[in-house]
């Protein structure tokens, strides 16, 4: 049972399709550049001899629809178009009308065009997704899966914000986190490898990517994180600032003259590491940082200063940690920002062995020295395959070959 997975981003489209008995990865790829000039498009699959083949190239990408019929070309090329059983999408921001993963029909995507103003940059470009889908597979199921979903269970004291009534009632201002197929996986696989059931785990899972959020999860379930009705609250991250003090929005459009529209895009694209040191990839930063500069060294302790604050939050929160499990394209592959977050832990039970934290690889990999209460984590993060397993969750009495 073959489940292809879509992500519809505002200038990309990413997609990977699996072979669920086995979870292997058949095919995927990404279109680039969007509405760009120089669109190009990355193809990878598996023949059945079981050898991977690759091919790139440039393509005409005017718009979404364009993209999607340069997938749908490389798929058939490859032979696997007629292989899809099922269809995943991801949707950034399901608001309170989601909050699961839900079949698409023609009421559902209604539903999700009236979500679009929650997450201008990202739910309008997922939508176009699922709708382009729909026309080019027609007799596929669909499955929208929701950034949010996993946020849900977060109670009433975490999520409302200290606002008017009527601003949830009729507008539905609150909290409702982000990367939560990405939190939901990783719990998952750290219970797993603790050989223990997820119910019974407190954990604190850290997403840190160009994206960066942290969740707190008790007995398997979200009980706070740190992006709220936005993606721009809580952790530095590439480009956002994370938690500042509101009324700074206010001062700088009277310092500046910036229009509120100006501020948004200063706050979500020119601040954060970029903003703190002209520059948003890691990897760049500790380099500059190690040739001695200020900004580059500023803009890392600022960094990790943070997810220490949001994992000493958490804590309390959650009053025993069992694992801090550390995700994503930086939680990953970047050592010093782990040991750094962990730093000045170590009276709460948090005692990292450095050895272990530089030689982390793999899906998962512990890091905790043996006097540490707390287990330490990496763990890989494939929301792909969480989002393909979702949607078989939800298809399962209806797909051929299941049973309930």
């Amino acid at each position: 049972m073959n489940v292809l997975v879509i992500n519809s981003g505002s200038s990309s489209l990413k997609y990977e399709m699996f072979e669920m008995a086995s979870r292997e990865v058949l095919t995927s790829g990404l279109v680039e550049r969007i509405g760009e000039p120089g669109g190009r498009l990355r193809h990878e699959w598996r023949s059945p001899g079981g050898e991977m083949n690759r091919l790139e190239r440039e393509v005409t990408a005017a718009d979404h629809r364009a993209a999607l019929g340069a997938v749908a070309a490389a798929l058939r090329e490859s032979g696997v178009t007629k292989e899809v059983a099922a269809i995943g999408h991801r949707i950034v921001h399901g608001g309170e009308t989601f909050r699961v993963p839900t079949r698409v029909d023609t009421s559902v995507l209604e539903a999700l065009r009236k979500l679009n103003h929650l997450a201008p940059l990202h739910n309008p470009a997922n939508v176009l997704g699922v709708e382009l889908c729909l026309e080019a597979f027609p007799y596929v199921p669909q499955v929208a899966v929701f950034d949010t979903a996993f946020h849900q269970s977060i109670p009433p004291q975490a999520h409302r914000y200290a606002l008017p009534n009527e601003l949830y009632s009729a507008h539905h201002v609150r909290r409702y986190g982000f990367h939560g197929t990405s939190h939901a996986y990783v719990a998952k696989r750290a219970a797993e490898y603790l050989a223990q059931p997820l119910e019974a785990l407190n954990l604190i899972t850290l997403h840190l990517g160009n994206g960066a959020s942290a969740t707190a999860i008790a007995a398997g379930r979200s009980v706070d994180t740190s992006m709220g009705m936005t993606p721009l609250e809580g952790l530095v991250m590439g480009t956002r600032c994370g938690d500042i003090d509101p009324a700074l929005v206010f001062y700088i459009t009277q310092a500046t003259g910036k229009s509120p529209a100006q501020v948004e895009w200063l706050l979500n694209r020119e601040s954060g590491l970029k903003g703190l040191c002209g520059v948003n990839d890691m990897r760049e930063i500790l380099r500059r940082r190690a040739a001695g500069d200020e900004r580059a060294r500023l803009a890392l302790d600022i960094y990790c200063y943070r997810i220490k604050k949001y994992i000493g939050a958490y804590m309390a929160v959650l009053g025993r940690v069992d694992a801090l499990v550390f995700t994503a394209g930086i939680g990953e592959n970047s050592p010093v920002v782990r040991q750094k977050a962990c730093e000045g832990l170590e009276e709460f039970g948090v005692q990292m062995d450095t050895r272990l934290n530089e030689q982390a690889t793999g899906d998962v990999h512990e890091i905790q020295s043996a006097r540490s209460a707390v287990q330490l984590l990496v763990v890989h993060t494939d929301e792909e395959l969480e989002i393909a397993e979702q949607t078989m969750r939800v298809l399962g009495s209806t797909l051929p070959g299941e049973t309930t």
